[in-house]
């Protein structure tokens, strides 16, 4: 994606396989995170023709940052990697639904679209709870493909938070 570009590029890559191999990178980054406290989320920022332009995990606790959230890792790797905050056509894949400051760093960074594996019916903000990105009254709307690979997804949290119980 060019520096500076006017023009928003549509994604070329929307097949339900690209998805879920692409959930399958963010699965991994998401293990990731074993060992330390952040919650297994991890993402990825995938630009129009495929290709991986960020990578992130939760970081929160590991580096005492409100906002280190995977999904901002991912987007701040990729606005480096582009060259440029604007990442239009961009495809945000996280293993969780994005809560109200993800979905919003995707609609201020003027992503295409937004895939997550399991939906967040406590802080989700992508159709669950709320759905900021498709809000009427929102400058930018942000596409939704919730669901892929929701069980692997899912189970990472419960194992996490199971874990976290019987300590």
């Amino acid at each position: 994606m060019a520096r500076g570009s006017e023009t928003p590029r549509k994604s070329s890559v929307t097949s339900p396989e690209a998805y879920a191999a692409w959930l399958g990178d963010a699965l991994e980054l998401a293990a990731a995170t074993v060992g330390s406290q952040d919650v297994p989320v991890g993402a990825l920022l995938v630009d129009p023709d495929g290709a991986v332009l960020g990578r992130g995990r939760n970081v929160r606790e590991e580096n005492g940052d409100p906002t280190g959230h995977a999904e901002v890792m991912a987007l701040r790797e990729a606005s480096r990697s582009a060259g440029s905050w604007r990442l239009e056509g961009c495809t945000l894949v996280v293993t969780l639904e994005p809560c109200v400051m993800c979905a919003g760093a995707a609609m201020a960074a003027r992503l295409e679209r937004i895939v997550f594996g399991a939906w967040d019916p406590k802080a989700g903000a992508c159709g669950s709870v709320w759905d900021l990105t498709r809000d009427p009254l929102a400058t930018h709307n942000v596409d939704v493909v919730g669901g892929v690979r929701a069980e692997e997804s899912a189970a990472l949290l419960v194992d996490f938070f199971e874990g976290r119980r019987l300590r």
